[in-house]
């Protein structure tokens, strides 16, 4: 068994504490928040987000960044993005040479247009940096239903040990070297559920949806491979699989914000309403950025801007989109005559 620290005991860093304290491993939960760490020593579950599921005994609580860093197997980077950059940061002093530390946050820094990868990589340079992704909802991670995720790291090595510690009989591993594929998939995929969330919110029906997705991850794609990641990636796990799942789910914090701005409520009401941190909000000015960068044409990640930050009505932004130009689905496909 291993010895794990997971840095951040929000809802995704609280489950897979549970996760891996299950399979037996010593896990150390860490928060920078004071009144987080009491509560969870004191309740052992994360009642706000994750109620009525119990910590593990193999699973402590600490609020020691030095302790919870040294002399450990393996660390997990559970940070809500906007986080990331600083705790890294603080973090890099513990850390020795070839750590291996897995990111499994989702986002990208508008300021740098780097990936969470990047950023761990950029203030921990020592360290064996992978990423795990996919369709996980933390809440059914935390009560053990059944899923399945893509673990990406540069070296075949270091892909196989995080299977290893991960892989359980309700947590299935598969490994990678795409990692910048990975971590565009799981990070731009939060834009379009905004969108599916809006269009919901709007009352449109399952084909507006599906077309919203379809759509989407064919502009995931695109820049996902300008930037030098694999097709093969975003037709898999943490492509079209967290797609879905981030679209279409009840759990899913990025919908359900996409969701009541389709009712009328402005970005900030919203993300004041779902009472998480949503990712796609902050990854949405970046994933424009890097269209422009790369010259992909990405509509949707424009339109969801302009209702975000210029105040669009949504109604107005769907038929934009409906309105555009014709064109062909694929370019790459040849007409026989």
């Amino acid at each position: 068994m291993a010895k794990i620290s997971i840095l951040g005991a929000g809802a995704w860093g609280t489950a897979i504490a549970i996760l891996l304290g299950n399979k037996g491993h010593e896990v150390v939960l860490w928060s920078a928040l004071k009144n987080e760490v009491e509560q969870l020593n004191e309740d052992r579950e994360l009642k706000d987000k994750l109620p009525g599921i119990k910590l593990p005994d193999s699973v402590s609580i600490s609020g020691d960044l030095k302790t919870s860093c040294e002399s450990r197997d393996l660390i997990v980077f559970a940070v809500a993005s906007p986080f990331v950059r600083a705790t890294a940061k603080s973090a890099c002093s513990f850390i020795t040479d070839n750590q291996i530390v897995v990111n499994v946050g989702k986002g990208i820094e508008e300021k740098t247009l780097e990936t969470l990868t990047d950023i761990i990589k950029d203030e921990i340079p020592q360290a064996d940096v992978a990423v795990l992704s996919g369709p996980s909802h933390a809440e059914e991670v935390s009560k053990g239903i059944p899923t399945t995720c893509v673990v990406g790291a540069d070296s075949k090595d270091t892909a196989h040990f995080v299977q290893d510690v991960f892989m359980g009989e309700r947590f299935r591993v598969y490994t990678s070297p795409d990692v910048i594929g990975i971590e565009l998939g799981g990070s731009l995929k939060n834009v379009i559920a905004l969108a599916a969330g809006m269009a919901d919110g709007l009352g449109f029906g399952d084909n507006t949806k599906a077309a919203l997705m379809t759509r989407g991850i064919a502009e995931i794609s695109r820049l996902g491979i300008a930037m030098g990641g694999k097709m093969e990636t975003f037709a898999g796990l943490s492509g079209v699989g967290d797609l879905i799942v981030t679209c279409t789910s009840k759990h899913s914090r990025n919908r359900n914000a996409g969701y009541l701005i389709g009712k009328g409520y402005n970005m900030e009401e919203a993300m004041q309403e779902v009472k998480q941190v949503v990712e796609g909000v902050y990854s949405a000015k970046a994933a424009l950025a890097l269209a422009r960068k790369y010259d992909v044409e990405m509509p949707i990640v424009e339109q969801v801007n302009l209702i975000l930050f210029e105040g669009k009505p949504a109604f107005e932004a769907v038929s934009d989109l409906l309105l555009r130009d014709k064109r062909r689905e694929y370019t790459e496909l040849q007409w026989k005559k």
